[in-house]
């Protein structure tokens, strides 16, 4: 993408007010409230079943929504025609024509508008120029590797210059050094653009790398909203939580200033609810990996409160570890670690947590 590509477009606001959604008796969408500003990237984060999809083919007009509006830019667009809504849509399928040069593809749009054949050559030059496709401007899709298909895909989504961007794990059927690298070129050209943009994934990381904020779904509702750095370090219920990064749950009690786990006593992020002032209430911490620490430990120190474990595996990962261990009850915990500090298969290490404040919920 060149450095001074020019700024084709802002994109508008899109909303869902309380919008539902059932197939029969089955409710997918409960009332769903979501606003993103102009120009904004959101993601909707959840696993399988969630609603995500659900709610994104409402915004786009594939589905009626049972109950709530849709606006798009101030305007309500519940009942227009997807047609008519004036967004663009990439899928995890390219849907290229597969008889039509990159060129012939990214122009399509804009020539069912009937755009003047001049403009069009103009906005198509313009975009695959963003996309970095110039120099492969009359090849065909057969021609291509699936990220550059899916570039194509995203500048003909993008080349009519819509008020919105919808993204349906567009990434997900690329290999992962593909995934991120063009994970990075549509943040870029979202950003440069302007454009108003919702993306739909299951991949946390991917979620957490691209986006200006995040909506986690869990059952068809908006379980948190929030940047990725809240989402990460103040995470509202235990299913955030778990869903959003690596945690370890760990057995603990409430005590008067926090819960007690394993001898040490962390701050309290999120308590269940009913029991934030009940001393002694047994619940499940959710403890990040790295504020897990450990050291290694001699018999001099058997008289340390501090708990020893077992180390079961250590893995290398680049700039870190990764290191499983275990307490003689059977419970395993996972530290994440700089790779400088090495441990072994059957260390024995003393165990400790940072006082970061952590998720709690009632122990099942």
């Amino acid at each position: 993408m060149s450095a001074e590509s020019p700024r084709i477009t802002t994109g508008q606001a899109v909303r869902l007010d309380g919008v539902t959604k059932t197939y029969g008796s089955t409710t997918v969408l409960h009332g769903v409230d979501l606003e993103l500003a102009p120009g904004e990237l959101i993601c909707l984060l959840g696993p399988s079943g969630c609603g995500k999809t659900t709610a994104l083919r409402c915004i786009a007009g594939l589905e009626p929504v049972t109950g709530g509006r849709v606006l798009i830019g101030g305007e309500e667009v519940t009942n227009v025609p997807v047609n008519r809504r004036d967004i663009g849509m990439v899928f995890q399928q390219y849907s290229l024509f597969p008889h039509l040069s990159v060129t012939k593809n990214v122009e399509f749009g804009l020539d069912m508008r009937r755009v003047p054949p001049a403009e069009r050559r103009t906005r198509v030059g313009e975009m695959l120029e963003i996309v970095g496709l110039s120099h492969l401007a009359q090849r065909f899709p057969h021609e291509l590797s699936g990220g550059q298909q899916q570039r194509v895909a995203l500048a003909r989504a993008l080349v009519t210059r819509p008020r919105a961007l919808l993204l349906d794990e567009p990434l997900s059927a690329l290999d992962a050094k593909v995934r991120v690298r063009l994970r990075e070129q549509i943040r870029a050209i979202q950003t440069e653009l302007g454009m108003t943009t919702v993306f739909v994934t299951h991949d946390q990381e991917e979620a957490l790398a691209i986006s200006d904020r995040v909506a986690v779904m869990e059952g068809g509702r908006i379980a948190q909203l929030g940047t990725p750095e809240e989402l990460y370090r103040r995470p509202v219920s235990a299913f955030v939580a778990d869903f959003v990064g690596l945690s370890n749950r760990i057995d603990g009690e409430l005590a008067s200033s926090g819960v007690r786990l394993r001898g040490t006593e962390l701050p309290v992020l999120a308590a269940p609810a009913g029991s934030t002032s009940v001393t002694g209430a047994r619940v499940t911490a959710y403890v990040r990996p790295e504020h897990v620490r450990l050291t290694g430990w001699s018999e001099s120190e058997s008289a340390d409160p501090t708990p020893s474990a077992v180390v079961v595996s250590s893995g290398f990962l680049g700039p870190i570890r990764r290191t499983v261990v275990q307490f003689e009850d059977g419970h395993t915990l996972a530290a994440q670690h700089g790779a400088d500090a090495e441990f072994q298969a059957g260390d024995r290490v003393s165990v400790s947590f940072a006082p970061e404040p952590v998720t709690v919920a009632p122990r099942l």
